[in-house]
């Protein structure tokens, strides 16, 4: 009697919420009403895009097949990058990981590489990120917490123990020291006696959308911006095919911004780049082809599906008609999604499983490159093995049993989904005039105007799920009266003094008098226009650290303070 008393209620709670979201909706004649004056009340996606209740042919007049959709492979790439796309070959599946010290992410590593994980992806703590060392007094409590600890070469070598980094392609989500952590990884390469040339992988190395969105800044944007078209140089002289940044949406998705806004920033955010890049004399056809872009899976799927093919379209012709590129490979936006971090509930935690698998499916229909799939408890803590393994097999099920990756862009033609492509493109192009009309990103994100549009989106979601306007499974609706405990990974808190001993160690034995001159080289080049990378590779070599590089630049060039917004 109970348990048919509890469907009954939910059964009664669903018909509300069916009859509210369904009110003034005309549903007798929809084929014949006017498919522009007919529109769901109240129903919109979150780009506060206005959905109607039915799509037809004429929602798409004056769309041309070739002009806005083409062939996969061709531009303006809205079908995909590739012309075979995974018929040829399945996405990169990386499943994100750091915790603790090195030895702990290595064992993280060689069990989902066991578990058919085809690329890593590399978390780093909170002191790793903004360069800091482990016995910084401000990195205490945070050392190894929300991913791994890397103070010196030793460490990156401990990390990548027993792992031929010339086999696998390695992403790593670092910023602000970026040119230091891929320094390290091209270091312990050379030490694995591995052709460098040969190393295939990523640095995010995207600091705008810090400022923006994390926070895990140290420079002003100017100087911040150099260290990064350095790295562009260097990596494109020896590291060829290194990604040199991942442009990044996903951080300030996470952050409350809209499927739009997303697409805008993140494509004004590119634009920055490149336009830095070639003003420091760079090649655009030589530096273009290895960007590399970061995008949100969130929870509205068709949207979604709509942005990446929006995004793509957006970028091919931004680079071949803004910037002039000629080689069809500067034109391709290539793109890793991660799914929605912001969408896990701890209260129910077991839905984010299906939310994770119909955000991961997304992004396959979208056509990204590579996936990571988020951990249903990451709302708690950082994720078991057990909960690793379920968000790989997610991806697995989708590549090997679903079907979806049997054609290419199975959306494309719908009314809805081409439709939805043309808005977002159009919502985003206006975000990107206004910027242009501020004098560029930099400027934009100075002025706090990327900032307080984010937050104003983040706001507006948030009332709208206090006022029962949008439905969280498990939170506002369907809630349950007593939450059910699961495990939850846990880390040693023997691992921060173990870290800093070790920290200790090696500043006991290096040289340091070659230290020493290899760490005035850096701050030194960093007062010249010369390349930084170089010193930073030879400071890596001689035990340097990653806080005692960052300070020689910070010296040069201070600390970023940010700008309040109001």
């Amino acid at each position: 009697m109970v348990w048919y008393q509890f469907v009954l209620a939910r059964e009664e709670e669903t018909q509300k919420l069916i009859e509210k979201f369904s009110s003034g909706v005309d549903m007798t004649d929809l084929k014949t009403a006017d498919p522009v004056k007919t529109r769901v009340s109240k129903q919109h996606i979150p780009s506060a895009i206005s959905v109607r209740p039915l799509y037809t042919p004429a929602d798409l007049a004056g769309w041309d097949y070739d002009r806005d959709a083409g062939y996969p492979g061709q531009f303006p790439y809205t079908r995909g990058v590739q012309a075979t796309m995974y018929r040829g070959r399945l996405w990169t599946m990386r499943q994100y990981a750091g915790m603790g010290d090195a030895e702990e992410s290595n064992k993280r590593y060689k069990y989902l590489l066991a578990n058919g994980t085809t690329g890593l992806s590399v978390a780093f703590d909170l002191p790793t990120q903004i360069g800091l060392d482990s016995d910084n007094p401000l990195s205490a409590g945070e050392v190894g917490k929300v991913g791994v600890a890397i103070d010196s070469v030793e460490d990156m070598q401990r990390l990548f123990e027993g792992i031929e980094l010339t086999k696998i392609s390695t992403s790593m989500t670092i910023n602000a020291t970026a040119s230091i952590l891929l320094a390290l990884y091209v270091t312990v390469a050379k030490r694995q006696g591995a052709d460098i040339r040969k190393l295939q992988g990523t640095v995010q190395n995207d600091v705008l959308k810090e400022y923006i969105a994390r926070g895990t800044y140290i420079y002003p944007p100017h100087q911040a911006m150099r260290i990064i078209t350095d790295l562009f140089a260097w990596t494109n002289q020896n590291v060829p095919e290194w990604n040199t940044i991942s442009i990044s949406g996903y951080h300030m998705r996470e952050a409350g911004s809209t499927a739009v806004q997303e697409v805008a920033f993140t494509l004004g955010n590119g634009i920055a780049y490149v336009q830095a890049a070639v003003q420091a004399g760079l090649d655009i056809d030589k530096f273009a082809p290895r960007l590399s872009f970061f995008f949100n899976a969130h929870n509205n799927f068709l949207e979604e599906v709509a942005k990446f093919r929006a995004a793509r379209r957006m970028w091919a012709r931004i680079m071949r008609d803004r910037f002039g590129a000629r080689n069809p490979k500067s034109w391709m936006l290539r793109f890793h999604t991660q799914t929605a971090g912001s969408t896990l509930t701890a209260q129910q935690p077991e839905n984010n499983i299906v939310r994770t698998a119909l955000q991961a499916l997304a992004a396959v229909l979208g056509g990204t490159q590579s996936l990571h799939t988020n951990s249903y408890d990451e709302a708690l803590a950082l994720p078991t093995e057990q909960s690793a393994r379920i968000a790989l097999r997610t991806q697995q099920i989708i590549a090997h049993e679903s079907g979806a990756p049997q054609t290419i862009d199975p959306l494309a033609g719908s009314y809805y989904i081409e439709s939805l492509t043309n808005e977002i493109e159009t919502h985003a192009n206006a975000y990107l005039e206004k910027i242009d009309g501020m004098g560029g990103m930099l400027k934009a994100i100075e002025h706090g105007y990327v900032q307080q549009e984010i937050q104003n989106a983040a706001y507006e979601y948030q009332q709208s799920v206090d006022r029962m306007e949008s439905v969280v499974v498990g939170v506002n609706s369907f809630a349950v009266g007593e939450e059910k405990a699961i495990p939850t990974q846990h880390i040693d808190p023997a691992l921060e003094p173990r870290q800093v001993e070790r920290l200790h160690a090696l500043r006991a034995r290096r040289d340091r008098q070659t230290w020493a001159a290899t760490i005035q080289a850096v701050e030194d080049t960093a007062r010249t226009g010369d390349n930084l990378m170089p010193r930073i590779l030879a400071a890596v070599e001689a035990n340097a650290t990653v806080g005692e590089i960052s300070d020689a630049m910070r010296r040069v060039y201070g600390e970023y303070k940010e700008a309040v917004v109001v």
